[in-house]
């Protein structure tokens, strides 16, 4: 397992340098070795301060974000898809300067619930803008993960194997997959299986439960979800993700439905999920080890 991570929006909505900076503090007071942020508006943010605080307190940053409706890269609209590039080659560029290694989440479509199904003409024009997407993050030391989100947040990519095939349409060696139990929970047949289906090219992986709250207290089965990561040798990070209307970004609140209080208090939410998260890879450590006896 590489380093264990928390979504800034555990900490904060995100709106401020002293929200970041604060989110900063509190994931390494946990004992988080990553943190993930929202997309990070250049003008908005002091991004160097940022970035030298995050070394401070030994703290890699990783971006996620999705695409406005405005600039849907898998639609047919040109402007709109010039727009998508631009934004995702500058979301590259902020996350080189911050000094990040990832950006991920919704980049091959709008982060939205569609009312139509998506096009094979929006298919090749999501496939050509990640591809030239990755040659500037690959160019810039920056990893490229397209995540796997349900059905009520895009029309593109719910499942992995949608995903691998949008990989390999895009002939790219820098596109991976950025999976998340909560929307597998809804999408595939098997997560399991389908984090071995992922193999290599898992670049990026989410925990958090089916109602976005404490690990644990949803219908989530994580014990086969940590046997198949040992099973494909999972080292990349694994960042806990959980939304609650207490700590809220109004956009993302809106994108993702998150209507009511998960929780209300963030300090014990994060050192539950920490414990819970490191003791579900002993224990599959152990289950392995055990089954390997002869």
């Amino acid at each position: 397992m590489g380093k264990l991570g928390i979504h800034s929006f555990v900490w904060t909505g995100g709106q401020t340098q002293e929200g970041l900076e604060m989110a900063l503090e509190k994931t390494a007071e946990h004992g988080y070795r990553t943190i993930e942020f929202a997309y990070l508006r250049p003008e908005k943010f002091d991004l160097d301060r940022l970035a030298k605080k995050a070394q401070s307190l030994d703290v890699e940053i990783g971006v996620t974000m999705g695409l406005p409706r405005d600039k849907d890269v898998s639609g047919n609209d040109n402007d709109q898809i010039a727009g998508g590039k631009k934004m995702l080659a500058d979301a590259v560029r902020a996350v080189r300067d911050i000094g990040g290694n990832k950006l991920g989440g919704i980049l091959y479509s709008a982060h939205t619930k569609y009312d139509s199904l998506p096009t094979q003409d929006g298919w090749r024009n999501s496939v050509e803008a990640i591809a030239e997407t990755a040659e500037i993050a690959k160019a810039s030391g920056v990893d490229l993960v397209l995540e796997i989100v349900n059905r009520f947040e895009t029309n593109l990519l719910n499942t992995t194997a949608q995903g691998l095939k949008f990989i390999e349409d895009t002939g790219s060696d820098h596109v991976r997959l950025h999976l998340d139990t909560f929307h597998m929970n809804i999408e595939e047949a098997n997560p399991a299986a389908a984090i071995r289906s992922a193999g290599d090219r898992l670049g990026y992986f989410h925990i958090g439960e089916s109602n976005r709250g404490y690990l644990g207290d949803g219908v989530i089965d994580f014990r086969p979800i940590f046997d198949a990561l040992l099973d494909i040798d999972y080292q990349r990070d694994i960042v806990f993700e959980s939304f609650s209307s207490a700590v809220v970004d109004e956009s993302l609140s809106k994108a993702c439905a998150i209507w009511r209080d998960t929780w209300t208090d963030n300090d014990p939410l994060a050192a539950h999920a920490k414990v819970f998260i490191e003791n579900a890879m002993a224990e599959a450590r152990r289950r392995r080890d055990t089954n390997a006896r002869p």
